[in-house]
């Protein structure tokens, strides 16, 4: 059994810096990765910052480590924390066999990476440089931090996009890319793959999400004599008051619903039942709601702007198209079998414990 140390502060997005308290933390993408290392049979650790420690109390498998952060006018939690008391964790517990540590223009992978470069794999996401203060920090960082002190440690890209801009700074980056991993148990195929017609969104409904590209989009398939079709809204967010007006300008108040802030558990039959979950993102990396829905059989309707849409479209398993329409609706429709067999085909490489054993045998 070897023992693994997951360094990851941030984990989950805040748009703002005043970051929100969850209830818990099961739901995120690192709680998963790291029930991952644990049922392929690796002893795992996490470290994440104390500001996004969930405000009721809850029992986790694994050691789950609160780390207090520090001067958060220059090192804001919601991007970029300090976590001092790191170095010394380090340095005093050398038991672990290998450290994976969330992204190279980050504070703590700096940490591991000066004081165990042979152990650490720096998970790395990005495909661009930060905006935060016009990209300067970002700049600095990849440019002088990375290139010459980081550099000893090796970097497994999240995407062929982040694996492409990494390479520009750093020399050890492995060929093999690893995306976000899901809990396969906790997101089981339903019995009956028959699809509902409808489609879903899930997403915090603020405007770089550009949740109105989907209802728009949805209209124009309706308007094509699809009205028997509905489009689930999961999520909440400061645009949900503006989308509603929107639903309601198109007279579509009886075939869009919107559902709030749902947990997995509740989200899963909607998103297993529908025909296809629809993003028209501004902004994103890799998005962890493409991963689930994959993993539920269900296919993906999205822009080229998340790192997913390059194996949605090698793989077939979605239409991956900018700008995409109503036209693109009625085609997932068309061939909805082919792709949802893909996905069911696809979703065992998405295995968190899959992943998990894949860092294994790039150390």
């Amino acid at each position: 059994m070897s023992k693994v140390l997951v360094i990851n502060p941030i984990l989950y997005t805040a748009e703002h810096n005043r970051i929100p308290r969850v209830d818990s933390i099961k739901d995120t993408m690192i709680y998963s990765m790291c029930l991952g290392f644990q049922e392929a049979g690796q002893e795992v650790t996490l470290i994440a910052a104390e500001d996004y420690r969930p405000g009721k109390e809850e029992d986790y498998p694994f050691p789950v480590l609160w780390f207090r952060t520090v001067g958060h006018k220059v090192f804001q939690p919601r991007c970029f924390p300090y976590m001092p008391a790191l170095r010394g964790y380090i340095r005093k517990h050398t038991e672990y066999d290998m450290i994976v540590s969330s992204e190279v223009f980050a504070t703590w992978s700096y940490t591991a990476a000066r004081l165990c470069p042979d152990k650490t794999l720096i998970w790395h996401e990005l495909a661009a440089h930060n905006n935060m203060l016009h990209q300067i920090p970002s700049r600095v960082w990849y440019h002088l931090v990375a290139r010459f002190l980081m550099r000893r440690a090796k970097v497994v890209p999240r995407s062929a996009a982040a694996a492409s801009f990494i390479r520009q700074f750093m020399p050890r980056v492995t060929d093999t890319a690893i995306d976000h991993g899901v809990d396969l148990q906790k997101f089981p195929l339903p019995d009956r793959q028959d699809k509902e017609d409808q489609f879903v969104v899930v997403s915090q409904l603020i405007a770089r999400k550009q949740i109105e590209r989907s209802i728009e989009a949805f209209h124009g398939f309706v308007r094509q004599g699809n009205d028997g079709y509905r489009l689930c809204i999961i999520g909440k967010g400061e645009e949900e008051e503006r989308l509603r007006n929107l639903v309601r300008d198109l007279q579509l108040e009886n075939r869009v619903l919107f559902y709030g802030q749902m947990s997995h558990r509740e989200l899963m039959p909607i998103v297993a039942r529908s025909k296809a979950l629809l993003v028209s993102t501004r902004k994103d990396n890799n998005m962890v709601s493409i991963v689930e829905s994959i993993a539920l059989g269900t296919p993906v309707v999205t822009t080229s702007v998340p790192y997913n849409a390059d194996y949605i479209r090698q793989e077939e398993l979605g239409i991956v198209e900018d700008d995409w329409s109503g036209d693109a609706l009625v085609r997932i429709v068309a061939d909805n079998k082919r792709y949802a067999d893909n996905c069911v085909q696809y979703r065992r490489q998405l295995s968190n414990v899959a992943c998990a054993e894949r860092f294994f045998t790039l150390l």
